[in-house]
C-alpha cells in the first residue's frame, strides 16, 4: 500500500493557521495566503492536500469557501476538504467545484446514512474524519466529546464506500508530541477501510513508525501541520521516509 503524506491547510477567516488541540484561541498564523501555501506545498513535491475550515466545523456550513476555491485554483494536487459539510448538497457542491474528496466529520457520528448513501453513490469521494479524545469521539469542530469509541464508529462504515478513514487525536494536535501510533493502528487493524493519521506528528521518525505499525493492515498515510510549517520535518526527508521500502512488520 502507498504510503501518503498530507499536508495540512487549516483556514480561519480566510488564511491559513494552526492550532493546539483544536483551541480557536490558540491560532497560529502561518500564511495570509491559503492559495500560496497550497503552491509552496507543491512545490516541495507533496501529492496530496489537506484542507480544513475551521469556522466552517463549528458553523456546520461552508466559511471559508473563498479560500478554498484559491487553493482549488493554484494547484493541480487532489484536495480533500473537510469542515462543516454535513449535507449532500454540500458534498456534491464541493465534488462539483474540484474537491477530489470530501470528509465527514460530525455528520458520520449524528447522520452515518448520510455518510453511507454519500460513500455508496460517489464511490472513492466520500472519507470519515474520526477525531478522539481519550478514544471517544469529538464533534461540533472538537468542541463536543461523545459516548462513542473510535474503533466503533470506525467500523460501522465498513463496506460502504468510504475512500478512507482519518483518524486525529485531539489530544496531540497542534503540540508537536508525537504521532499516536497504537490508535491509528488499533483502527486500521479493526477495519479494511484506509486509515490515515493525524495530530502530534513531530519528525520523521513518527512517519516511519506509522508505516512499520502493525499488526493488521497497512496505515495509509499521515497529515502533517505544525513540525511541517516550523521546518522540524523537511519535505524531501518526509516524502522519502514514505516511499521507502521497508515493510510493514
Amino acid at each position: 500500500m502507498t504510503f501518503t503524506l498530507f499536508p495540512a491547510i487549516d483556514l480561519k477567516q480566510g488564511e491559513c493557521v494552526r492550532l493546539v488541540r483544536g483551541d480557536m484561541d490558540q491560532a497560529t498564523r502561518f500564511s495570509m495566503s491559503p492559495a500560496e501555501q497550497a503552491s509552496a506545498f507543491a512545490q516541495m513535491g507533496f501529492e496530496h492536500l489537506h484542507v480544513v475550515d475551521l469556522d466552517g466545523a463549528f458553523a456546520g456550513r461552508d466559511a471559508n469557501g473563498e479560500a478554498v476555491r484559491a487553493i482549488l485554483a493554484a494547484t493541480s494536487c487532489p484536495v480533500q476538504l473537510g469542515g462543516g459539510i454535513r449535507t449532500r448538497a454540500a458534498i456534491e457542491a464541493w465534488l462539483e467545484a474540484g474537491v477530489d474528496r470530501v470528509i465527514l466529520g460530525t455528520a458520520a457520528l449524528r447522520d452515518p446514512e448520510l455518510v453511507r448513501s454519500a460513500a455508496r453513490d460517489l464511490p472513492g469521494r466520500v472519507v470519515v474524519g474520526i477525531d478522539a479524545r481519550d478514544g471517544r469521539v469529538a464533534v461540533e469542530g472538537w468542541a463536543q466529546t461523545s459516548d462513542m469509541p473510535a474503533s466503533e464508529l470506525a467500523r460501522a462504515f465498513e463496506g460502504c464506500g468510504v475512500a478512507a478513514i482519518i483518524v486525529t487525536d485531539i489530544g496531540r494536535d497542534g503540540t508537536k508530541s508525537g504521532v499516536n501510533v497504537a490508535l491509528t493502528a488499533g483502527i486500521a487493524g479493526a477495519v479494511s477501510i484506509p486509515v490515515i493519521a493525524s495530530g502530534g506528528v513531530r519528525s520523521v521518525g513518527d512517519i516511519r513508525d506509522l508505516r512499520l505499525a502493525g499488526p493488521g493492515q497497512p496505515i495509509a498515510g499521515c497529515i502533517l501541520g505544525r513540525a511541517l510549517y516550523d521546518g522540524d520535518i523537511a519535505p524531501g526527508e518526509a516524502l522519502a521516509a514514505a516511499n521507502a521500502r521497508e515493510k510493514a512488520r
